[in-house]
């Protein structure tokens, strides 16, 4: 099958969807399909085509951008050739472009299937207001043309007022995760180049220094979290340098972490490979994800802490706290309540064999391999109704 996976950013752009995009197209490409991915070339530095892991990447130039939205005219252009060349159409939303590659897929009779990741809130701002409008609108073209819309879980859907609409052309996939193993040396270089003086409970999180991450509600809960805990640390990996769209966030809560690691109580580890990523987590006693918004539906880093039995403590938003329930594997804290916060961090950190789980079971149940079945699956059965309508 020839597999067209689209979505405005991919590799090396680091966030939880492009994640997702690259292990499930991989993993596509791995079961035999012939799998493109068409994205935007927003770094001028990024070659116009490669091939990325058995996965053909084609990138659309970018004429402007506009907040983390980027303007590609010759983008229909390529889409259509794509779309022509290809038997099944991928979108990943939100996405402005969606709508007119949706379009086409309906048009050249491809089945034309959204993963719908999560709602998309800019910063605040006349052109951000106008630029959310204008991707809210064109999502909903998309939903409409598609044949067919995945998302995380049933919990998000339920309570997202875009999904709510497409309900009965709703598909929940459990999202793809896996990490490549970290030798216990590499775990041990982490831990004396961060924790040199060890022993002290770590504290993970693992996202990008952005408004919806909640990092400021951490950096709140923190000082109670030190009553109890005296010499604990925040270990955050992920960018917190030049985040596209976050200059304002970032000039607010920097400097507030960085007092605390003047204090050594914080650690900036930056953006760490996939490997790097597993001797991350086998450092932790607990990660958090304090998110804010509906802009998280589910949380990937969460799936990859308990693939390393290490508990989490996940804000109550719907998708969100979703792991949490399904594994037992730690606790769920109101959304942006630093007390709450601090509680549910405490009680982890103080009695962490309630919150053990099956590590090996979830590694299963989230294998790109599964969730790319699940993908071909769907894929084969919107092609034979499609085309038994056409007989």
């Amino acid at each position: 099958m020839r597999i067209l996976v689209a979505l405005t950013y991919y590799r090396p752009h680091t966030s939880g969807l492009t994640i997702y995009a690259e292990r499930l197209a991989r993993a596509l490409a791995a079961r035999g399909h012939r799998v493109t991915v068409l994205t935007s070339r927003y770094d001028r530095r990024l070659p116009r085509e490669e091939w990325m892991d058995g996965v053909r990447v084609v990138r659309v130039p970018v004429l402007f951008r506009i907040s983390k939205g980027v303007i590609q005219p010759t983008l229909g252009l390529e889409a259509t050739r794509q779309v022509l060349a290809h038997d099944v159409v991928h979108l990943h939303l939100p996405q402005f472009d969606a709508a007119g590659i949706a379009l086409r897929g309906r048009l050249f009779r491809r089945p034309t299937v959204l993963t719908y990741h999560c709602d998309v809130r800019l910063p605040p701002g006349f052109v951000n207001l106008l630029a959310n409008r204008a991707v809210e609108v064109m999502n909903h073209l998309a939903a409409r043309l598609a044949h067919h819309i995945v998302t995380y879980t049933r919990d998000y859907a339920e309570h997202s007022p875009y999904l709510r609409r497409y309900m009965h052309k709703l598909t929940t996939i459990l999202p793809p995760v896996e990490l490549p193993p970290a030798p216990p040396e590499e775990v041990d270089a982490l831990a004396r180049r961060f924790n040199p003086e060890g022993r002290r409970p770590v504290i993970g999180m693992a996202a990008r220094l952005a408004a919806e991450k909640g990092v400021e509600v951490l950096l709140q809960a923190l000082p109670r979290v030190l009553e109890r805990f005296p010499n604990a640390l925040v270990w955050f990996a992920g960018p917190y340098e030049n985040v596209l769209g976050e200059e304002a966030y970032r000039k607010r809560v920097l400097p507030l972490a960085r007092a605390w690691e003047a204090r050594g109580h914080w650690r900036f580890l930056g953006e760490l490979p996939p490997q790097q990523m597993s001797a991350f987590y086998q450092n932790l006693d607990v990660l958090v994800l304090p998110s804010l918004n509906s802009t998280e539906a589910f949380g990937l880093v969460q799936i990859e802490a308990m693939m390393h039995g290490v508990p989490v403590v996940a804000s109550n938003l719907p998708g969100v706290r979703q792991p949490v329930k399904m594994t037992g594997m730690g606790e769920i804290a109101a959304v942006g309540d630093a007390d709450d916060l601090a509680r549910a961090l405490i009680r982890v950190l103080s009695h962490p064999e309630n919150y053990r789980g099956d590590p090996d079971a979830i590694r299963e149940q989230f294998s790109p391999a599964r969730v790319a079945q699940a993908y071909e699956d769907l894929f084969r059965r919107l092609w034979a109704a499609l085309h038994r309508r056409d007989r």
